[in-house]
């Protein structure tokens, strides 16, 4: 491989047709995203005692024989109860060459309902980053964080995206791009990525947001639109313009800005920085190729921002930049784009909560 970037849809597929990309079970067509692949649970979830990293040198395995407490059958469904650990081994293993690094994140809807999920690895010193070459299987972390949750084998909680070389956009490339190219509505702030804002001042009615609430029932992620939201989350209204965030938290809002990820490129919300102040915006990290953009149905999407309050209640007010958004070039064009005759939950997205609610 020559091209440096981001590796699109059917780069994917071939990587799967040589056996560097392999699973227990066969790898389906709906897993494939332009850019990303969604990686499945398997049939047994670890209680473990705490989060924790195999480290250089050890696996996945030898720790587990340290910090389990029992194991979980999933095969006919399973909660997984709120404010426990769990490991669940993944059906997807990796067998990379040594010119391909990759990293994972959670997906949309597990970032909204604060299912705290992260990727480990062998031998792995950081949650979510996968070396070069690495062979070995992958493991998913899963923290419910908000609400219980029943699962399943199979269920796509988190995915994976894969990279050759670094084509990460300088503050030079990327407001030529945004010149050529208008990612964001209205001024595009450019530092270390395209900077976005909270959005406190809706344009009709005083509902900016929700704040999950803190005894709920268990949540079925294969229930599609089937929850109320009244009985899991509580309306967060104002007409001042600022909202106080409560320690230990967790809100759903959404960007000032509309975003659009251009076909040839990818983006990732960058972590969080504690200058910011104390919080922390969006578990679930990947924009693809083709997100708001008009080639794929899409007329600028907003972000939709997952906050969670820390230490101490938190003044939060309209406009205030809360995040980064980093964009890297991919190797080519992917063969479909977001929300382009896929099933995309959230082209074209204001404030939305997770698919299954209604």
């Amino acid at each position: 491989m020559t091209a440096i970037g981001v590796l699109p849809s059917q780069t994917l597929r071939q990587l799967i047709a040589k056996g560097q990309i392999t699973a227990t079970a066969p790898i389906t067509e709906a897993q494939v995203q332009p850019a990303s692949l969604d990686l499945r649970l398997g049939t047994i979830a670890y209680r473990v005692r705490a989060s924790f990293l195999a480290g250089q040198g050890r696996s996945v395995a030898s720790r587990l024989a340290e910090f389990e407490m029992h194991r979980v059958d999933l095969s006919q469904g399973a909660v997984l109860e709120k404010g426990c650990v769990y490991v669940i081994p993944l059906m997807e293993s990796l067998n990379l060459p040594g010119d391909l690094t990759a990293v994972a994140n959670a997906k949309s809807s597990t970032g909204r309902l604060d299912l705290l999920t992260r990727t480990i690895t062998d031998g792995g010193t950081e949650f979510d980053r996968i070396a070069p070459g690495y062979h070995g299987p992958l493991y998913a972390e899963v923290c419910p964080r908000s609400f219980s949750v029943l699962v399943r084998p199979g269920m796509r909680l988190n995915q994976i995206r894969f990279r050759h070389g670094q084509a990460v956009l300088d503050d030079e490339a990327l407001a030529a791009l945004h010149m050529a190219e208008p990612l964001v509505s209205g001024e595009a702030v450019i530092a270390g990525g395209l900077g976005f804002s909270v959005d406190l001042k809706p344009e009709t009615g005083d509902l900016l947001g929700y704040r999950a609430k803190p005894h709920t029932g268990v949540i079925d992620l294969d229930r599609i639109g089937y929850y109320p939201a009244r009985d899991f989350w509580e309306e967060v209204r104002s007409s001042d313009g600022r909202i106080i965030l409560d320690p230990g938290a967790f809100y759903i809002l959404v960007s000032q800005e509309a975003v659009t990820i251009p076909p040839d490129y990818a983006a990732e919300m960058a972590p969080y920085l504690a200058m910011v102040g104390e919080f922390r915006v969006h578990y679930a990290g990947f924009f693809d190729p083709g997100f708001g953009h008009a080639l794929a149905g899409g007329t600028g999407s907003r972000g939709v921002l997952e906050v969670r309050c820390h230490e101490a209640p938190f003044v939060l007010e309209h406009g205030q930049v809360v995040g980064r958004l980093v964009y890297e070039r991919m190797t080519e064009r992917p063969d479909t784009l977001y929300g382009q005759a896929i099933k995309s939950n959230y082209q074209g997205q204001g404030l939305k909560l997770a698919k299954q609610f209604r």
